[in-house]
């Protein structure tokens, strides 16, 4: 992923997605984006600060917390249970693999209460970061 191919997905299909969502429900949201190159690129810093009040990333109007990925569901929870649902049977072509994704996103998604406990997760987790001052915390979960 690129720069300017973010971008594009930051004006396209994350827009029809958000705007899909209640105004109560996104007036409550913060996008929060890793270091990644193409996040961090002016282009994208600049069309996230004339879009959105506030976000966390590198650069953002919120800094990234340092060492965080295990603090976001999307790092402790999300990728890995897709994965693991997506790969049950591997899938043999490009076509096969995105239907997987698509539908293993949607049990996600109708699976509210496995969202729930992953979003309560955030404050053990976060507790447990401040005990060890930033330092390696999931052993101790």
């Amino acid at each position: 992923m690129n720069s300017p191919r973010f971008l594009n997905f930051l004006e396209t299909n994350f827009l029809d997605a958000l705007l899909e969502l209640p105004l109560a429900y996104r007036a409550r949201m913060i996008l929060q984006l890793d270091g990644a190159p193409a996040h961090f690129a002016l282009l994208v810093r600049n069309h996230l600060n004339a879009h959105y009040s506030s976000w966390i990333g590198r650069g953002g109007t919120i800094a990234w917390p340092p060492r965080s990925p295990d603090l976001t569901p999307l790092d402790f929870f999300l990728w890995g249970t897709l994965k693991r649902r997506v790969y049950v049977n591997v899938p043999n072509t490009r076509e096969e693999l995105a239907e997987k994704i698509i539908q293993a996103a949607n049990e996600l998604r109708e699976d509210k209460a496995m969202i729930q406990r992953s979003t309560q997760h955030v404050a053990l987790r976060a507790t447990a970061c401040l005990q060890r001052q930033g330092g390696h915390f999931e052993q101790f979960l």
